[in-house]
């Protein structure tokens, strides 16, 4: 009897083992069919290719991971400015990446070199390119103050180089970070083989350089139409094949996708409400599935100085400490710095993120207004949408900017700044081919949505004459009655500047003021609060605003395993 029962339990043992092989077998080979039609995919033949071993999104160069989840939104502590701007409401954020510092002058630096190599300021067709991306250096002048040194050395002097960029408008840094999409996307396909080895740095010209969208969308066109870059397979060896006749047929599948998994999204600002979560950084606060409360500060506690033993009385973060003290004593400093200071001076807070409260604050995605529309969306909150298009050229494919067709911007303060660059698809905006019957959205441009739209106005005439004035300055009933400055030009190609003197405005929001968040080297310590929020002009820069980048994630919440896996 024992003997059959020690024979009877090597065999339930050994067909445990049979059928795991065969499970394991079963899932392993069913990455490779179809689960919709049983074809095979990736097959050598062709057909659908997909990357069936992608396992998860790798972490962008200089991004760490925040992962998303509910928070309260909006001001917990008094509001002793009495401006109500950001009443306390429920937000959920999806995850996303953000950059670890602020973006530095050594980063800015790299993104100016390459502007001006490849679009050289000497050329007549590209001079307001390098002109439009450089910070305004006399953001640090003062008319009671000296602040030469750092007009002339702040930007550019390698003992600043790990210091925060300022003077840089929001506009700069939106076109930074599209910039630095460009670039981290090209390295990764040159590594992965197909681009051409550095070619990135040898053969990129104003007309033959790299564009994301435009290889996404037509690769035979990207880096000029280069087939010596972009290369038809990996590092160049795609095999055609021959058809059913024995005749040699054209090679298919032969460029990265984004169904690749090899192509990252875009980098961007962080939304207004990515921003304050990240800085908040609740997570650390939290007991199981409850936080204990919102935190006053990115770090625990309500004090500026830290507590601990060894650095008790440190400051944690670079801010005024009051009238004409931006330091402390000289011998005694309290944070180690008068005006910005190295990224990474004080302690991160729970998300592994650096100098969310002092040292600059900085620019986010979003258009200000006084409330932020929790009743609209409560979910990736964020205001300041514009929905564009490719352009499709006359022979149905996308139409591509060139040297000849670069369109500029001359911004309220007469800055000329490059709408495109050569290389990129052209862009226009959505129309009711994208919108009709659509419930989600229905125009364009929405930064006015449900908070300045002509509906939501006590004076909406729809139909009117006033209405149909496209002329913002003529029309005398918008919903925010801010200033118009206009800029043009001659025809003698002199700028002229006409200054808005009305002293019948009410108010300096439109939709061209974005947020900022954070205090900075300049703020007292009630603006380091993580649900403060101001705005500024898009155009226009100081020597206290600087920014960090910010990606959405791909993919499932979080990294990490639970007990649902």
């Amino acid at each position: 009897m024992k003997v059959n029962k020690i024979m009877t339990v090597k065999l339930m043992l050994s067909l445990a083992v049979v059928v795991g092989f065969s499970s394991c077998s079963k899932n392993s080979s069913s990455k490779n069919a179809s689960s919709a039609t049983g074809w095979k995919i990736n097959d050598k033949k062709g057909g659908f290719q997909y990357n069936t071993n992608y396992k998860k999104q790798q972490a962008a160069p200089g991004l760490v991971l925040v992962e998303g989840g509910t928070f309260t939104m909006g001001k917990v502590q008094d509001d002793v400015m009495h401006d109500w701007n950001n009443t306390p409401s429920q937000q959920h954020v999806q995850s996303f990446y953000m950059d670890e510092t602020e973006v530095t002058n050594a980063m800015y630096a790299e993104y100016l070199f390459w502007t001006k190599t490849v679009f050289p300021p000497t050329d007549e067709n590209y001079k307001n390119i390098y002109d439009g991306v450089l910070p305004d250096t006399l953001v640090w002048r003062n008319r009671l103050g000296y602040a030469e040194t750092y007009t002339n050395n702040y930007l550019r002097h390698p003992a600043y180089a790990y210091y925060p960029v300022v003077g840089v408008n929001w506009i700069q840094a939106s076109e930074f970070a599209k910039w630095r999409t460009e670039r981290v996307n090209e390295a990764t396909l040159e590594k992965a083989g197909y681009l051409k080895r550095d070619a990135k740095i040898n053969d990129v010209t104003a007309e033959n350089n790299f564009s994301t969208e435009t290889y996404i969308n037509t690769p035979s066109k990207a880096f000029g139409g280069n087939e010596e870059i972009v290369l038809k397979g990996k590092n160049g060896k795609a095999k055609a094949g021959k058809n059913s006749a024995g005749e040699p047929k054209e090679a298919t599948n032969v460029y990265a996708t984004r169904s690749s998994g090899l192509i990252n999204p875009e980098y961007r600002l962080p939304t207004e409400a990515e921003w304050e979560y990240a800085a908040a950084s609740d997570v650390g606060n939290r007991e199981y599935n409850l936080y204990k409360g919102q935190k006053k500060y990115p770090w625990r506690g309500s004090y500026t100085r830290s507590g601990k033993r060894k650095v008790k009385g440190d400051q944690l973060a670079n801010f005024k400490q009051g009238k004409g003290d931006y330091g402390g004593i000289a011998g005694w400093s309290d944070d180690g710095a008068d005006i910005t200071n190295v990224v990474k001076s004080y302690p991160p807070n729970d998300f592994g993120l650096y100098d969310m409260a002092g040292n600059v604050s900085e620019w986010v995605a979003d258009v200000y207004r006084p409330m932020v529309d929790d009743e609209g969306n409560d979910f990736n909150y964020y205001r300041g949408n514009i929905y564009t298009k490719n352009k499709i050229g006359e022979d149905g494919t996308v139409e591509l900017v060139t040297s000849d067709n670069i369109a500029y911007d001359t911004l309220a303060n007469g800055r000329i700044v490059a709408r495109n660059l050569p290389g990129q698809i052209a862009q226009v905006p959505i129309d009711e081919k994208e919108t009709y019957l659509r419930q989600n959205f229905s125009t364009s441009d929405n930064r006015d949505y449900r908070d300045g739209d002509k509906q939501s106005t006590r004076y909406f005439d729809f139909g009117s004459e006033e209405d149909a004035d496209a002329d913002p300055a003529k029309n005398k009933k918008r919903m925010y009655d801010s200033p118009v400055h206009n800029v043009s030009v001659d025809s003698l190609d002199n700028m002229v500047r006409k200054y808005d003197t009305s002293n019948k405005r009410t108010t300096l929001i439109n939709n061209n003021v974005r947020v900022y968040k954070g205090g900075s080297w300049r703020d007292r310590a009630y603006w380091l609060d993580p649900a403060q929020r101001r705005y500024f002009p898009q155009d226009m820069a100081t020597d206290y605003i600087g920014f960090r980048c910010a990606m959405s994630s791909v993919g499932p919440k979080s990294t990490k395993k639970s007990a649902r896996n």
